[in-house]
């Protein structure tokens, strides 16, 4: 089977470079206003382990779509007027999260992500006029506003579909590396050769590695950041708390190069760390539950 014909439509967002001018205002203030740098881990989902836009986004879509199925049933004018409040009310910390991380995004997500947005301010708007003509009493158009909300709000669902699964949007972009690398201990060269507490990419079985040395003491990651695949060895070690750590060169993703978990976002995913040892001068690494 085929993929439908308006799926091509929405590919062309990817390119729409028209799109860019309000691309480009719209991250600045958005870089303005949503800060300090702990409340965009917050928002991007540093503390959960991925990013919480998708988990926040259940309530106001749930509280509509409940609110479309008792518009269905008599007596339940009440009931769907204050799950429409509820949505319209939750939209503000749901639209915070996904504009942070739409703000480290690629040209090409940032462009479909600007139209999810769009679309989604819109449908926001159609609710929150169906809650005020609810509360007069105009209850016909005030389920025809929520009836074209819910549909214009789907539509902004597909495109935030199409960021994540076509796209890759906030996924993790180093999950694959555990599936690739092979197992047991893998070469990746002379200690000596390796300069001392200056990150340098190693290719071992075929994939970039991180290499930090510290006298005897090699830390090893995946070079691939985890947020949208940054080469880390382009990236500044700097230390934070006494931890080295590495930052991302391309949105400043901070990981530890001890563990590999992150210190900063936007990236929620840790890199994939390898276990080193030193056998007769030369650095060999293992990646558990590798293969």
């Amino acid at each position: 089977m085929r993929e439908m014909k308006f799926v091509k439509l929405v590919t062309r967002l990817e390119d729409a470079a028209a799109l860019d001018p309000l691309v480009g205002r719209v991250r600045t203030v958005v870089n303005r206003v949503i800060r300090p740098q702990p409340v965009r881990d917050v928002l991007h989902g540093v503390p959960v382990g991925h990013p919480v836009h998708p988990l926040l986004v259940l309530i106001p879509a749930g509280a509509w779509l409940s609110a479309a199925v008792l518009d269905l049933l008599p007596g339940n004018e009440r009931a769907s007027r204050a799950l429409i409040g509820v949505g319209v009310v939750s939209v503000l910390p749901t639209a915070a999260a996904g504009y942070t991380d739409w703000s480290e995004l690629h040209e090409q997500q940032m462009r479909v992500g600007l139209v999810h947005a769009g679309a989604n301010v819109i449908a926001t708007a159609l609710y929150a006029a169906s809650f005020v003509q609810r509360g007069r009493g105009h209850r016909v158009s005030g389920k025809v506003l929520s009836m074209v909300g819910l549909a214009v709000v789907s539509g902004g669902g597909y495109l935030g579909g199409h960021l994540s699964y076509r796209q890759a949007a906030g996924v993790n972009h180093a999950e694959d590396v555990p599936h690739r690398f092979p197992t047991g201990w893998q070469l990746v060269g002379p200690l000596e050769d390796l300069p001392e507490r200056k990150s340098v990419k190693k290719d071992v079985a075929g994939m970039p590695l991180l290499v930090f040395r510290r006298g005897d003491r090699v830390n090893v990651l995946s070079n691939v950041c985890s947020h949208l695949s940054g080469p880390l060895d382009d990236g500044e070690v700097t230390e934070e708390g006494g931890e080295a750590c590495v930052a991302c060169p391309w949105h400043s993703s901070v990981f530890s190069l001890e563990t590999g978990e992150v210190l900063r976002g936007p990236a929620t995913s840790p890199q994939p760390r390898f276990e080193t040892r030193i056998t007769e001068g030369r650095v060999e690494v293992l990646l558990p539950n590798a293969g």
